[in-house]
């Protein structure tokens, strides 16, 4: 496995280089930060982090927002250790085998901004294939080997007795409509991706069959807002406030995910497909992120949004195939009663209430 001297090496000039600059900037009293994403372009994939600029959540808390599509997890865990963005998704299957060897920088991971399980993988509604078994010897699709896509379902095969080096050949196929083309060409005998993406696929009028989730598949895979753990000490409101307008974006989608398309539209129009009215353009974004938008609340009872569970952890790290006795320093909640301190009641009606 490529360590992680060798990713820096490779990767962390063009990450870094891409969004070179101050870290945070005072502009008309508005504090400037941003969040690297391990994908190449802005999508509905991080809709319910993206609206709060839309809907003035980070305002509120005296902060702008920029998001970074960096390509890969990678470069995105680059950016933030660099100083070149503030914030990082966050991924077990990505950082936990850099934990595992030392390599991982000191990155927290402070609120979970996606609860699991969101990864299948589709066939073609003819194919033969009809279960992850079946996958022996064909050739499956992930967007990019340096996503989560790639390294789950790796694992995913591995925990059913499919050898993922041997008996599967990986291809790195692209993302949204690209990856849904390559599988309806036969380009891939099957396509191994996450919720939004297949939404994008579907919106594309590609058809698919979904085959069935092995039944040990647990509750793993959640995404993360993390930040150097220096950071967060000495910058507790700006994480506090930037999760507080993740927890109130995703509170508004959950409410009313049309509204929150139409917040999504308005700030990045150029998202919209080509050529598309209004109508079809918000069906689009709603087909993209309606697998996603349920898994922002908590799947555990009495639990606050974003709260992070231990045994989640504990999990992945037994799924992954790693020894970890102990997943502490990987997370923390102490960020999260201050995060959840805000009127729910009224951001549900201002998403019901909502006009553009």
């Amino acid at each position: 496995m490529t360590n992680r001297r060798d990713v820096v090496k490779g990767l962390g000039a063009a990450a870094v280089a891409s969004v070179a600059g101050p870290s945070i900037l005072r502009a008309q009293e508005l504090t400037e930060i941003s969040m690297g994403f391990g994908i190449k372009s802005i999508n509905p994939i991080i809709i319910n982090i993206l609206i709060g600029e839309g809907l003035g959540y980070y305002k509120e808390e005296g902060l702008k927002f920029t998001a970074k599509p960096l390509g890969t997890n990678s470069n995105a865990q680059i950016g933030v250790e660099k100083g070149a963005v503030q914030f990082a998704v966050g991924t077990m299957s990505f950082q936990m085998p850099l934990y595992a060897k030392g390599q991982l920088p000191k990155i927290v991971n402070f609120y979970e901004y996606t609860y699991p399980y969101k990864w299948d993988v589709a066939v073609l509604p003819d194919s033969p294939v009809k279960s992850y078994q079946d996958l022996k010897g064909k050739k499956v699709g992930v967007s990019d080997l340096g996503t989560t896509d790639y390294p789950v379902t790796r694992a995913a095969l591995a925990n059913i007795g499919v050898d993922p080096d041997k008996d599967v050949k990986w291809v790195a196929v692209g993302a949204g409509v690209t990856a849904g083309v390559a599988l309806q060409r036969g380009v891939i005998d099957a396509l191994a991706y996450f919720d939004t993406g297949f939404g994008q696929i579907e919106g594309a009028n590609i058809a698919f069959r979904m085959l069935p989730r092995p039944n040990n598949v647990p509750l793993i895979g959640g995404l993360f807002l993390s930040a150097m753990e220096d950071y967060i000490k000495t910058h507790r409101k700006i994480c506090v406030g930037f999760a507080r307008g993740v927890a109130k974006g995703s509170e508004f989608l959950l409410a009313n995910p049309e509204a929150g398309a139409r917040v999504f539209l308005k700030l990045f129009p150029e998202t919209a497909p080509r050529g598309a009215s209004e109508a079809d353009a918000v069906r689009s974004v709603l087909l993209a992120a309606k697998r996603r938008v349920p898994l922002y609340r908590p799947p555990y009872p009495d639990t606050k949004m974003g709260f992070i569970h231990e045994k989640e952890l504990q999990l992945e790290a037994k799924f992954l195939g790693l020894d970890i006795k102990d997943v502490k320093p990987l997370f923390t909640n102490d960020l999260i009663d201050e995060i959840n301190s805000f009127d729910r009641g009224k951001i549900i009606d201002q998403a019901k209430n909502y006009k553009t």
